[in-house]
């Protein structure tokens, strides 16, 4: 029987303001047949070190590979993803999530371009995540590699720019769980939707709009994944949809199937992705 477990590890303080969370996956093998293997959309931009073995990915009708001891970044995803292990054996990945505030400061790209992709970080910086992936192949201990990447990260902060009106964004967006309208936002910033709109394409790869969607369904999901009773659900549904059909359309589109459908089959990647 395949077991898996997500291990969470603490940020160090520097990196809390850009990092969602940094978590250890391992397994044992690949997951069963009757698991969906489903990974929700959550917002968050990953880089990802997968140390043993390698993981298969599908995004939308793509497919990609994250080979062992390669790093690679996961740009803002707003579709269902389907996981699995590349072999049938033991597994291990180091995978480090930042919040919409960080990716940017951290990584001057075109976010756009690695919107639902998944890329090799060497061929987006260069020379310098190759050297940092050679090091981290010669690191002998998880813990060791988590370190490393974590100091690669706190050098790159050298490099941090922000950008206040698109951390005020950010900031309304989350802080009204996606409910916000881009009206609203207008109002409180003086620009227009389209100046807005092609911040957040610099910066996220995606509009506000499409974010607000995102962590408007991220926090029905969040409630969801623990096992809620349903009446629990219920509330989360109205606080956050016109009425349930509304529900229904981002349940399809974040999951790929209906809250029936998930709610009879075996999902423990997903939940326990999102309560780790």
């Amino acid at each position: 029987m395949t077991t898996f477990r997500f291990k969470p590890v603490t940020p160090h303080p520097l990196l809390c303001p850009y990092i969602a969370k940094i978590s250890v996956f391992e397994s044992n093998g690949r997951l069963p047949d009757t698991e969906r293997k489903l990974i929700v959309p959550n917002a968050n931009f990953k880089l990802t070190l997968t140390y043993r073995n390698g993981i298969m990915a599908r995004i939308g009708n793509q497919n990609f590979i994250q080979i062992e001891d390669k790093l690679s970044l996961t740009g803002l995803i707003d579709s269902p993803v389907l996981l699995d292990a590349q072999e049938d054996t033991e597994t291990g990945t180091i995978i480090i999530e930042f919040n919409p505030l960080g990716a940017y400061q951290l990584f001057h790209l075109s976010y756009a371009d690695i919107k639902n992709q998944i890329v090799e970080l060497p061929d987006i910086i260069g020379n310098h995540a190759q050297e940092l992936q050679a090091q981290l192949a010669e690191a002998r201990t998880v813990n060791l590699k988590v370190q490393m990447l974590q100091n690669f990260l706190i050098k790159q902060l050298e490099k941090a720019t922000s950008d206040p009106i698109y951390d005020y964004c950010i900031n309304r967006i989350s802080n009204s769980k996606g409910l916000i309208t881009i009206a609203q936002l207008e109002k409180e910033t003086g620009y227009s939707s389209r100046w807005l709109h092609r911040k957040f394409l610099e910066h996220l790869g995606t509009g506000p709009k499409n974010l607000s969607e995102i962590v408007r369904f991220k926090q029905f999901y969040e409630v969801y994944s623990t096992g809620a009773e349903s009446r629990r659900l219920k509330e989360q549904i109205y606080q956050n949809y016109h009425d349930q059909s509304h529900f229904i359309r981002a349940f399809k589109r974040f999951t790929g199937t209906t809250p029936t459908d998930l709610q009879n089959s075996t999902n423990e990647l997903s939940t326990k992705n999102f309560t780790s």
